[in-house]
This record gives C-alpha cells, structure tokens and sequence, in this order.
C-alpha cells in the first residue's frame, strides 16, 4: 500500500475513533446533553464501539489507529519501518480532526456549560491521584495488554482434515473492542486509559491551540508526556514479549 493511502485510511479511522470517543466523553459531562451523568460504564462502552467503528472503516491500512500499535507491530516485524512515520502522522492528524469535529457537534453545550474550565477532560486524559511513576506504570500496563492481545492472540487457520479453526479473528474488530473495554473498565481508573499517544496528544493539542472554548483550562502540558511514552513503552514490552516466546 503507497504512502499516501496509508497516511488517508489512518486519518479516517482515527478522526472518527477520536470523535466518538470524545463524543461519548462530552455527552457524559456537558450540562445541557442527553447523556449528562451517565457514569464511568458509559464513558467505556463508547469509547469500545468507537474503536470497533475507527478499525473497520480504516481496515485497508490495517487499522492501526495508535502509535503504539504501530510501534509494536514494527518492533514485531509485522509493519515496514520505513511506514511507520506516515502511520503516526496520519493518526496524529486525524484525532486533531476528530476532536475538532466533537466540538463542533456539541459547540452550543460547550457554549453553555457552567464548568468551562473544567473541559480537557472531555477530549485528553489525567490522572486521579498525579505522580508521573505510578501513572506512567499505569499507561505502560494498560497498553501492555492491549497490544500482547493484538500480537498474541490465535489467528484463524486450518486443522488437520481442513476443519477451519477461526480463533479471535473471527470476532474481527469486535474482539480489539472487547479488550478496549475490559481495560477501561478494569485498568483505566488511575489515569483514563489513554493506552494511545494520538489519542490523548491529538486532541490536547486541538483544545489548546484550536478550540474557541471560552474559559476554558490550561492544555496540562506537564503531565501529557505520560500518555504518550507509557502507551509507547507497553506496545514496545509487548512486542519484545512476542520475539522471545516460542512459535
């Protein structure tokens, strides 16, 4: 596949990734939406289905949607080298693109929200109790799983006799939203499971510089390195685990 269409399914599965997820993130903590106090399952469900959404419309790419994932992949001999920075920087572009787009869709709550300074949340990750080890662990053990399960789980293949033996393939881009979910629900609460740097840096980067928030908060640049080398740290450990096991 060129360039150029890896760098525009990326950006199209990413875009639409980040703005379901950021959707469902507003929808829970605007004021004036539908979805106001839904809770944390809400929050986690959508963000599960967004990523089942992003993959399957950025299928022709692979459907990488994450640094990490692409890091991984590339570590584990699965993705060129050489593409490895046109997947990163359409993934980056795209969530700046998905985050804009979530604002847009909800711009009148965001106009008549009474905590404005209270947003980046909506659209980047933070931890509930900040110390930069202990969260930076979290983001690495969190991205861990996620890409262990993407290198190491049992693809489809034919059994003696040619009975078909589908494994967690079949599940396709449901099963990647399966594990998405279980680890908001099971390890996301210290930091918001950011488990992808274009996830949480994209959109950071769209609310500081881009978003007409009035009074809105400050971008938390000090903390935004942690979701973006814990996820880099875990899909690399995850990769490095998928060279030394037996085949």
């Amino acid at each position: 596949m060129s360039a150029g269409s890896i760098f525009v399914w990326e950006l199209l599965g990413t875009a639409v990734l980040i703005l379901l997820g950021t959707g469902v993130v507003a929808n829970q903590v605007l004021k004036n939406t539908l979805g106001n106090s839904t809770g944390f399952l809400f929050v986690n469900v959508g963000w599960a289905f967004a990523v089942f959404t992003g993959a399957s419309i950025a299928n022709p790419s692979g459907a990488h949607l994450n640094p990490a994932v692409t890091l991984g992949l590339a570590i584990a001999d699965k993705t060129p080298w050489g593409d490895v920075p046109v997947y990163i920087l359409g993934q980056m572009v795209g969530a700046i693109v998905g985050a804009m787009l979530c604002w847009a869709t909800y711009k009148l709550q965001f106009d008549t929200h009474d905590e404005p300074q209270n947003t980046l949340g909506i659209f980047s990750t933070g931890p509930t109790v900040p110390n930069a080890p202990w969260n930076l662990v979290s983001e690495i053990i969190g991205t861990f799983v996620l890409v262990a399960w993407i290198l190491l789980s049992p693809p489809a293949k034919v059994a003696e006799g040619g009975l078909p033996q589908f494994g967690n393939s079949a599940l396709g881009y449901a099963g990647v939203a399966f594990v998405v979910l279980v680890i908001g629900t099971s390890l996301g609460g210290p930091t918001g499971y950011a488990i992808n740097p274009a996830r949480d840096l994209g959109p950071r980067i769209a609310y500081a510089f881009l978003m007409p928030i009035r009074n809105k908060g400050n971008a938390n640049w000090g903390y935004s390195w942690i979701p973006v080398v814990g996820p880099l740290v875990g899909g690399a450990l995850a990769a490095l685990l998928f060279l030394v096991l037996p085949v």
